[in-house]
């Protein structure tokens, strides 16, 4: 049963990522030219497809892919609930888990961007992706830091960031809900 959870989970957690990078490309704008964005459009577009039709978007934000995303994490949260326990908390978990998503899908972008950034020769479609998908997030901490002679630091800022927002959520979680469900932030 746990190896069919985690399949399942894992299903669930990569085409919520889709999702959610979906959403994220077209906040920032990235070129839907590319053939990453091409890719994410078409891996995502069945399930959005239909939902666009009747939800209009919010401003620059995908309001239909989000929903999906937050569908998706409300199934990933009963499943796991379904394993662990049966405590009625499961939109709460399914709204963490949308959160921690997010989370893990910028870490994911930042760390794959600085990898190819030291070794490609060249702009790859999915760096120039990634690039244009982390922007947004880094130009506020770039506009913050000073000048550091060629070096980048705005990356490591926003996964210290990242790190920080996980491990007090972690902890509220930990002192506010331990009598709900000890451990739920890293079970998720």
């Amino acid at each position: 049963m746990k190896t069919l959870t985690f399949l399942l989970s894992t299903v669930l957690e990569l085409y919520t990522m889709a999702l959610l990078l979906r959403v994220w490309m077209q906040w920032a704008r990235c070129d839907f030219y590319n053939p990453f964005s091409q890719f994410v459009v078409k891996i995502t577009q069945p399930v959005v497809g239909p939902l666009r039709r009747i939800i209009p978007a919010m401003g620059p934000i995908d309001s239909s892919s989000l929903l999906v995303a937050f569908i998706l994490s409300v199934i990933k949260a009963i499943v796991l609930f379904m394993v662990i326990t049966f405590q009625p908390i499961i939109w709460i978990a399914a709204v963490l888990i949308l959160v921690k998503t997010i989370g893990l899908l910028i870490f994911w972008v930042l760390l794959v961007m600085a990898i190819m950034s030291w070794v490609s020769q060249g702009r790859s479609p999915v760096e120039y992706a990634l690039i244009q998908l982390a922007e947004p997030l880094l130009r506020p901490i770039r506009n913050l830091l000073p000048s550091m002679g060629g070096i980048d630091f705005s990356p490591m800022i926003l996964v210290l960031l990242l790190y920080v927002v996980n491990m007090g959520i972690a902890e509220l979680l930990q002192s506010t809900g331990n009598m709900l469900l000890p451990g739920l932030w890293m079970a998720l």
